[in-house]
């Protein structure tokens, strides 16, 4: 698996990299993704992430997490579109997770839990975004949640 890690100027010192990239692995494991797998994680600040949000699902407000993936060619919305071509070097490209640093903290304080198990958290529901999960109908929602908790035991196990 190929595991890109990206901290902000200024987050540097708050999470190691290491550990973001075996959080990330661990969840990509459990979905049984292979190793021929290749996605990035970034950690970004609130500023940032409010300009993503604006832009991406116009709401002007930070989030905690945000998803970015390739729509595989059965999902595209033009019929007329090209088919997507496989990359040559035969990596599977799930896309890029992005995280905000400083809402993570807000939460892991209002949950009372350390901002290290938020971010577990964000990178297990921004990890199953890219594997195709959502939560746009109730009955998508209660699966995902289902997975999310099925990953987070597993991690929080050590298994």
């Amino acid at each position: 698996m190929e595991i890109n890690i990206f901290i902000d100027e200024g987050l540097e010192g708050k999470l190691e990299a290491g550990w973001l990239r075996e959080t990330v692995e661990r969840v990509l494991i459990a979905q049984n993704v292979g190793a021929d797998a290749e996605m990035s994680l970034v950690i970004t600040g609130q500023e940032r992430m409010r300009e993503l949000n604006r832009t991406y699902r116009g709401i002007d407000e930070p989030t905690d997490v945000l998803s970015f993936y390739v729509l595989p060619v059965e999902e595209k919305p033009d019929s007329a579109a090209p088919s997507f071509v496989a990359p040559p070097d035969g990596m599977l490209h799930l896309g890029e997770v992005i995280i905000s640093y400083p809402q993570a903290a807000i939460q892991a304080a209002e949950n009372r839990h350390p901002v290290e198990r938020e971010i577990t958290i964000l990178i297990i529901h921004g990890v199953l975004h890219l594997l195709g999960y959502d939560h746009d109908t109730p009955e998508r929602e209660q699966q995902m949640k289902a997975r999310e908790s099925v990953i987070m035991s597993r991690i929080e196990g050590g298994g």
